[in-house]
């Protein structure tokens, strides 16, 4: 078979990596890649978010089937267009896909099917917002409606914390948005779980934490992921099935009433409080890093269960993982998440120990001239599987030691919850 996926990530190079294993896998084209996935597929230079340019190749290489990596072109309807030229597509179609890229639709999806979350508003003006904010306590969530790769969200410890979150929103840091959240603040602890669906039936497709925080301690800005660890501390079978009865299958029930179902990776970012699950947001793709945490663990053709998902057949597939823990830290550019140099030489890639449980995924790298390059705020993810995830830890630091990049950075905590108990 032949398979394109989209977009530039460490999310990408996992799942080009996962899927070239496949049996069943002739040729792999990554859109537009970067220099990792060039180890496993074939990079092509393209706007993915120029839906004809796009169509235009996937029919002239007769790619039999495209996944969609970055949630943009899910949100703007990608799925729905090479569907229409019957392309074989796995995603969420626009409708679907709502459920990320407006974080009102499914506040009010929750309100409408009673499905935890927390308290909120919607407001339209800014000078509403402030009125609003002089009467709330505090901590507080304000969020951008619109995609904000992750960082859209601001957690204020006082009103006047709260009315510069509200400013830069409608200023336009996050892009345009025409609306923002506020609600109340829930005082747990994180955790993200992932599903995948073929429109039919469901399964569970691991769990996660991710540390959002540039800094050790969870402190500072937020970014799109400085690591995460799988699975989930918090996982356990009581609260699984809380999560599936209360959150995702009314959520694909509310899907169905508005005529559509969910076929793809859905992706609950959960708050856990006092053993009870409430939604945070949703993701209609798979978490950056958190595809990358969790892929090593699958023990199962990758391939099949996408096809069986296009192909609404995914309830005569077992999908079986691999007894470990998974640790993922993620390189970044100093100066990230604000500005960082760009187009850095990285070397020593030969000296890193990669195997069955040390891997290496590229998300903001290029090869120019020989050389492999930094190109985004997040660099290279390293990741290990472990029995336990103190030794994972340690592998992951041995490996950055390696590489030993000067101008690089990362959080020395991951999984600090678990590890530091």
């Amino acid at each position: 078979m032949k398979i394109a996926i989209l977009g530039s990530g460490g999310r990408e190079h996992s799942l080009a990596y996962t899927i070239s294993k496949s049996k069943k896998i002739k040729k792999i084209f990554c859109l537009p890649g970067n220099a990792g996935t060039a180890d496993v597929a074939k990079n092509i230079k393209i706007n993915i978010n120029n839906f004809e340019e796009v169509y235009k190749f996937l029919k002239k290489e007769e790619v039999d089937l495209v996944i969609i990596g970055p949630e943009q072109p899910l949100v703007n309807g990608i799925v729905d267009f090479l569907e229409e030229r019957q392309i074989k597509v796995f995603g969420p179609n626009k409708i679907a896909s709502q459920l990320e890229g407006s974080k009102i639709f499914t506040k009010n999806l929750c309100k409408k099917f009673n499905i935890p979350t927390a308290d909120f508003g919607v407001f339209e003006k800014i000078e509403d917002a402030k009125n609003f904010l002089k009467n709330v306590n505090y901590p507080i969530v304000i969020k951008a409606d619109n995609l904000a790769a992750g960082k859209g969200v601001y957690i204020s410890k006082n009103i006047k914390e709260a009315n510069i979150a509200v400013e830069e929103i409608f200023n336009g840091k996050f892009g345009k948005a025409k609306n923002l959240l506020i609600e109340e603040f829930l005082d747990g602890e994180e955790m993200s779980y992932f599903i995948i669906s073929d429109g039919k039936t469901i399964k569970n497709f691991g769990t996660a934490q991710d540390h959002k925080r540039v800094g050790e301690g969870d402190t500072g800005k937020n970014t799109g992921g400085m690591g995460a660890y799988s699975p989930s501390r918090l996982i356990n079978d009581e609260l699984e099935t809380k999560i599936l009865n209360k959150i995702i299958k009314p959520t694909l029930k509310g899907l169905d009433e508005l005529g559509t179902n969910y076929k793809g990776f859905l992706y609950a970012g959960l708050m856990i409080v006092n053993g009870e699950p409430y939604l945070i947001e949703y993701n209609v793709r798979m978490g950056d890093p958190e595809c990358q945490t969790i892929l090593p663990k699958l023990n199962s053709d990758f391939l099949e269960i996408v096809e069986a998902c296009v192909d609404q057949k995914l309830e005569g597939i077992k999908i079986n993982w691999k007894e470990k823990q998974s640790l993922c830290v993620v390189l970044c550019s100093k100066g990230y998440p604000d500005n960082y140099e760009k187009n850095i030489k990285i070397n020593n890639f030969e000296k890193l120990i990669l195997n069955e449980n040390n891997y290496l995924f590229h998300a903001g790298t290029e090869k120019k001239e020989n050389h492999i390059v930094a190109i985004g705020g997040r660099v290279l993810n390293f990741i290990s599987l472990s029995d336990d995830l103190t030794n994972a830890r340690q592998n992951i630091h041995n490996n950055l030691n390696k590489l030993n990049w000067d101008k690089g950075f990362y959080r020395r905590d991951i999984a600090f919850k678990v590890i530091n108990k």
